[in-house]
């Protein structure tokens, strides 16, 4: 039996989420297309004193999606090269997001390899800027609603046999947080 994740999931506090994302299933559906993967990777960027967080200079224009409810994405775009999915969350006012690194393929490879312009599945989505390059997910989809129709999760009851917590990777500050979480022995993990 599978289930759409509630508003009420995104409102927990959010090394919670970032833990209980991992084995749920993400699916994006526009365009006449539906392309999905299960969640193996992410980590977890929370409020103003968090070094790495996008909210440690307080409220911008660029950041003001996670001042706001949780359940909405959250896209930026980093190195002038790379776009980077979100999900925020906790209540209004505490800016918190989850950042999905990597994801196990599931439904519409086929136009992933085409949207990477890589045929090489293990290649598709092992990275938080691959995955967004596959989904073709932009800083223009920053706002969507997570429990709507155009992009939710889905809990399908799979359950990853161990979930590993460890520091945060590709930052500079903020390291020491055992904020990343990632499927044991999964060969879409973007790094160890």
């Amino acid at each position: 039996m599978s289930s759409k994740l509630g508003r009420d999931f995104y409102l927990q506090p959010t090394l919670v989420v970032a833990k209980a994302l991992i084995g749920k299933e993400f699916i994006l559906s526009r365009g006449g297309r539906t392309l999905s993967g299960r969640i193996v990777e992410t980590e977890a960027y929370i409020g103003e004193n968090d070094p790495a967080c996008h909210a440690r200079y307080g409220l911008t224009k660029r950041n003001a999606i996670m001042y706001g409810v949780g359940g909405f994405t959250y896209v930026y775009f980093v190195y002038g090269m790379h776009n980077m999915l979100n999900f925020v969350t906790e209540r209004a006012n505490s800016p918190a997001a989850v950042l999905i690194r990597a994801l196990e393929p599931l439904e519409g490879t086929g136009i992933m390899k085409a949207l990477r312009k890589c045929e090489d599945t293990l290649q598709l989505t092992t990275g938080p800027g691959k995955l967004c390059q596959a989904f073709g997910i932009t800083v223009k989809d920053t706002g969507i609603d997570l429990t709507g129709d155009i992009a939710h999760v889905i809990d399908r009851g799979y359950r990853p046999h161990q979930i590993v917590q460890t520091s945060r990777i590709g930052i500079k500050d903020g390291q020491e947080m055992l904020w990343r979480f990632y499927e044991a022995e999964n060969k879409f993990v973007s790094g160890k």
